[in-house]
């Protein structure tokens, strides 16, 4: 056998595997050997048939089977044995494969495309900085914050009639048709000229719309008329709307029932208290936002900043193949960026765990299983709860979805030591900003 590499850049390379019939003929021998002794063929005694008959009978197909195995593994081998850095898998040479006459050639060439990774340069220091942004906490974001709050806890009432950003339930049936419907048109939803057509609305009330101009969307046809949205786009026309009741969102006071509703029963008793607490709520909920923007910050600035070259063309061509027609070459190029970005993290996350020896034990999957459950659960307290079953559900866990459970908690443990690392060794500067800015900054990417 005989395997040569040619590489066409740093990052393509064409593979070719040279067999000999001397390569693979003992094992294609053995093989139909053992099929003989196994094959039950009308005529012959089970274990009897001649090796000439399964030779007749299946030869190429042993021969196929065997060849294929050995290219396969011979190929493995030298990819590991050569420490060819390859991305994805090699690509073999389908139009040469189907000029092979399995009849008459006793040798056999197959070609592979692959895709390298060159050696790149990542510096890890005190050299790279990041900034973290945390939110002011001003009047503007403490207000907001109460007043969404408020609407959140407040109570629903019936007006005898309606008014600005009130909801109108009904029943909708069309002008010139059958079916009828029980909705909530919230206006809220319309624009300002035809929410106010509802003002003073009462139960019993008529009204006839142009439901398509009214409602302008399919979303919207369907939350009103509680339908499949795929439903939504064949409705149109006037329908008619009877109003049966108006409802109206009354927001919460800030009184000692709102505090108990909010924090318990009497933990917060008065709104010195309450703003303290809304504050720490505020602080609390944007020092999460803060941390998955830095985390964010983090893999955009190495990725854009680390130079790793990639074998473009191979990989284009990789993703067709091993989607087997679920994806166009359109959807690949359209899609290709954000690929190449994911993938030059991987490799500098890999790069990072390799060069600084980041591994994972045991110990680190237990307690990552155990925080994954837990927020599924609902929270720490349920550890507590569980106790000694914790390790049977993170047993049973880590053994789901035939081992891949194992290997998808295994990646996120050396993910997580990988960014801590990054975190502790590189300057992070806090920055205080206002929540349009952090927002902007959010949305930026």
């Amino acid at each position: 056998m005989d395997i040569t590499i040619n590489k066409k850049s740093t990052t393509e390379a064409l593979i070719k595997v040279n067999l000999k019939e001397d390569d693979y003929q003992p094992k294609v021998e053995q093989k139909i050997k053992e099929y003989s002794k196994k094959a039950d063929v009308k005529g012959f005694r089970k274990g009897m048939v001649p090796t000439s008959v399964i030779q007749k009978m299946y030869g190429k197909s042993i021969l196929v089977d065997e060849i294929n195995h050995l290219v396969y593994h011979s190929l493995d081998n030298y990819i590991k044995e050569e420490k060819l850095k390859i991305i994805g898998e090699p690509i073999p040479n389908r139009k040469s494969a189907t000029t092979i006459d399995w009849d008459t050639q006793t040798e056999f060439e197959f070609e592979y495309n692959i895709g390298l990774v060159d050696n790149f340069a990542l510096d890890v220091s005190k050299k790279q900085k990041v900034n973290r942004y945390d939110i002011k906490i001003d009047a503007k974001i403490r207000k907001e914050t109460v007043d969404n709050l408020k609407d959140q806890y407040g109570n629903m009432t019936n007006p005898d009639s309606c008014e600005d950003g009130d909801s109108v339930f009904g029943t909708f049936t069309p002008e010139d048709g059958e079916g009828e419907h029980q909705g909530l048109l919230d206006l809220n939803m319309l624009d300002k000229k035809e929410a106010k057509k509802y003002i003073g609305a009462k139960s019993g009330d008529e009204f006839t719309f142009d439901i398509k101009k009214t409602l302008k969307s399919e979303s919207l046809i369907s939350q009103v008329l509680g339908i499949d949205i795929k439903d939504a786009d064949s409705i149109e026309g006037n329908y008619k709307l009877v109003v049966k009741n108006i409802n109206r969102k009354v927001e919460a006071e800030i009184n000692q029932e709102f505090f108990d509703r909010l924090f318990g029963k009497d933990v917060v008793k008065n709104e010195e208290e309450f703003n303290k607490k809304i504050d720490e709520s505020i602080s609390l909920n944007y020092t999460k936002e803060g941390d998955y923007l830095l985390e964010r910050d983090i893999r955009d600035y190495f990725v854009d900043k680390t130079k790793i070259e990639t074998p473009n063309g191979f990989l284009k061509d990789w993703l067709l193949a091993t989607n087997d027609g679920k994806v166009t070459a359109e959807q690949i190029d359209s899609e290709f960026d954000l690929y190449i970005k994911d993938l030059k993290w991987s490799l500098i996350r890999n790069k990072v765990a390799e060069d600084n020896k980041l591994s994972v034990d045991q110990q680190d999957i237990t307690d990552k299983t155990k925080i994954i459950l837990a927020e599924q659960f609902g929270g720490p307290a349920i550890l507590e709860q569980l106790g000694d079953k914790m390790d049977e559900f993170v047993k049973t866990y880590l053994e789901g979805n035939e081992g891949q459970n194992y290997n998808n908690v295994v990646n996120q443990v050396i993910a997580d030591k990988v960014y801590d690392f990054i975190k502790e060794n590189i300057s992070i500067t806090n920055k205080k900003v206002s929540l349009d800015d952090f927002r902007k900054k959010a949305e930026a990417k």
